[in-house]
């Protein structure tokens, strides 16, 4: 009959692996073969399991060289922490110790003069910030030949509908995030959306209501007479 296996997280100050024992196994034997894995000694090691890594207050400890490690109930995949308790004869931490490792720095002046870093190697491909600059490419200059005064229609998506006025104002705004110019309308009626003046800037004036503006390419400039909104209706 085949013996029963755990597999346990075992877990000392320079390793951490994943193995399978065998729970019949006495601990005095367990301790020679976590020698193997954790470098500590036998008789340095103090054993104990724990649920999980960030515990403070172990499960058990394994205090007992002869009874067998199913003894100690473990179950898979809780912690066996192996403690070296007389660090001074082994080298046990030594592995994760920096402290006595001297360290290699350099200025920002000695760095800036290596060729091998990788600051040289942006500076001779011209990498991030010493790529080469562009130039903005200038917006190009729109001409519009609608003279201040002319009169105008304005396109209408409504059959019918001729919106008629006169042009107050040609020229950029500081509204409309698509910037270029626009065209100011005094309407001949009250079709419009202003009095001339929009987010608190007046760029012309005229009666509430009767003001608008478009894009040039909306507009017609010709001799447009001034039509009455109930002309055609009976007196």
């Amino acid at each position: 009959m085949s013996s029963a296996l755990v597999t346990l997280f075992v877990s000392s100050p320079d390793t951490r692996s994943e193995r399978r024992y065998d729970l019949q196994l006495a601990v005095s034997q367990l301790k020679e073969k976590l020698e193997l894995v954790t470098g500590i000694p036998v008789g340095n090691q103090h054993l104990a399991i724990y649920n999980d890594d960030a515990d403070l207050q172990p499960v058990k400890v394994l205090d007992d060289d002869q009874r067998p490690l199913g003894f100690y109930g473990p179950t898979d995949f809780q912690v066996l922490k192996v403690v070296d308790i007389n660090p001074s004869t082994s080298f046990t931490g030594q592995l994760t110790d920096l402290s006595e490792i001297e360290k290699f720095e350099l200025s920002d002046e000695q760095y800036a003069l290596r060729q091998d870093s990788v600051l040289a190697y942006k500076q001779r491909h011209k990498v991030g910030r010493f790529a080469d600059k562009t130039e903005p490419t200038p917006a190009p200059v729109v001409t519009v030949d609608i003279p201040i005064g002319s009169r105008c229609e304005v396109e209408s998506t409504e059959p019918g509908l001729n919106k008629r006025g006169a042009v107050r104002y040609v020229g950029p705004t500081d509204f409309g995030s698509a910037g270029g110019v626009w065209v100011g309308i005094e309407y001949d009626e009250p079709m419009g959306k202003n009095d001339g003046t929009v987010e608190g800037k007046r760029y012309f004036t005229c009666a509430p209501k009767f003001g608008v503006f478009v894009r040039p390419d909306r507009v017609r400039v010709g001799d447009y007479p001034v039509e009455e909104l109930f002309e055609d209706e009976e007196m």
